[in-house]
């Protein structure tokens, strides 16, 4: 069991970039944290970075899987007996650059698999936790994405989910209010993760041509999620947009 007074968390995609960002900024705030990926060694490599005495449960989890979701949070009841937070983070772009009519229906379903229904999954194992536990409640914060707001050319899968993401989001926020489960999304422009390594060698823009975009660290993002997740949950950040500075969203296209 946790000790008296320690929140614990949950954050999916932990193994790399955003994810291992945010468990480490969560632990090294005093959280305990369930790190949670595919790979097991990402995982064991983010608990190693966060030092000896970090509290983190490290779960092998595919969240496309509905049973590899349920031993996830059976795994996180089972060792803390509550949870205080998700962060909704495992995702993927999917096919790069490939225009619309070539996308297959493979490539389009691994997306929409992990991306969406991953969340909806993980969201629903913790909102059912959250509302069994005493004292109950919880927060819920999904990773959002500036796709949430406005595509890249040549994106259609990744986009679709991101903007279905805003609705998940809204949807476990009202259906959260009876059990003190509150729900927000970060919404998140050029970290610097292996994800956005080509951002800085040149990516396609709406206009045809190629361009290197500025990237921030992805520490800024989990000091942002780290002061979601610690407001109390009578309050609650409902949509941030955190970004570089200089990148192309404002005036994009």
């Amino acid at each position: 069991m946790n000790a008296p007074g320690k929140k614990i968390a949950v954050v999916t995609g932990a193994g790399s970039g955003i994810g291992r960002s945010v468990a480490l900024a969560l632990a090294a705030a005093g959280w305990s944290v369930a790190v949670a990926g595919r790979r097991p060694q990402p995982l064991e490599d983010t608990a190693e970075a966060a030092g000896a005495g970090a509290d983190m449960l490290c779960v092998r989890a595919d969240v496309s899987d509905p049973h590899e979701v349920d031993a996830l949070f059976g795994a996180v009841r089972e060792r803390y007996g509550r949870l205080d937070l998700l962060f909704n983070n495992a995702g993927t772009f999917g096919p790069g650059g490939v225009p619309l009519e070539d996308i297959t229906y493979e490539a389009w379903r691994s997306v929409v698999d992990v991306n969406l229904t991953g969340s909806f999954l993980c969201a629903q194992a913790a909102f059912r936790l959250m509302k069994a536990q005493d004292p109950q409640g919880g927060r819920i914060i999904n990773n959002g994405s500036i796709s949430a707001h406005v595509p890249r050319p040549n994106s259609i899968a990744y986009t679709a989910t991101k903007h279905a993401m805003t609705g998940l989001t809204k949807s476990l926020s009202l259906d959260g209010r009876p059990y003190r489960i509150a729900c927000g999304q970060i919404d998140i422009g050029n970290a610097a993760t292996e994800m956005t390594e080509r951002m800085q060698s040149g990516i396609l823009q709406a206009n045809g041509q190629l361009a290197a975009e500025p990237v921030m660290d992805a520490a800024d993002v989990a000091r942002t999620v780290v002061h979601m997740a610690e407001l109390p949950l009578e309050a609650n950040v409902q949509f941030a947009t955190v970004m570089a500075t200089a990148m192309p969203y404002i005036g994009r296209g």
